[in-house]
């Protein structure tokens, strides 16, 4: 495995909650990161997590309703995400911050609706 491999995407109405995990390609001290991208939008980043996993920060947009974490043992990476909104809906993807484009999966998809 080279790849993140992303999951747990899924259609919710809004104000629902997803739970998407991340398994990295390899053990690692990176920083991980959660980034998603609507349609016909760019990539944005959406929260960061240092390693061991007590450095966390967030996007803007995520206005205390999303929680990142990260299981050491696991090589894995999780986003809680509460109360969503329709602007959430994108394709949710993980990589470390300091981007490695050949690690990039195929996402997990989030739809939300209104």
């Amino acid at each position: 495995q080279v790849q993140f491999v992303e999951s747990g995407g899924g259609v919710v109405q809004a104000g629902g909650s997803l739970k998407l995990s991340c398994a990295a390609p390899r053990s690692s001290t990176n920083t991980i990161a959660w980034y998603r991208q609507a349609p016909g939008k760019q990539r944005e980043l959406v929260a960061r997590i240092s390693f061991p996993g007590v450095t966390k920060l967030y996007a803007v947009f995520v206005k205390g309703r999303f929680t990142i974490s990260r299981d050491n043992a696991k090589n894995t990476a999780y986003l809680q995400m509460n109360n969503l909104e329709p602007d959430d809906t994108a394709v949710y993807y993980c990589n470390w911050l300091q981007v490695d484009s050949d690690a990039w999966g195929q996402g997990t998809l989030v739809t939300v609706s209104s």
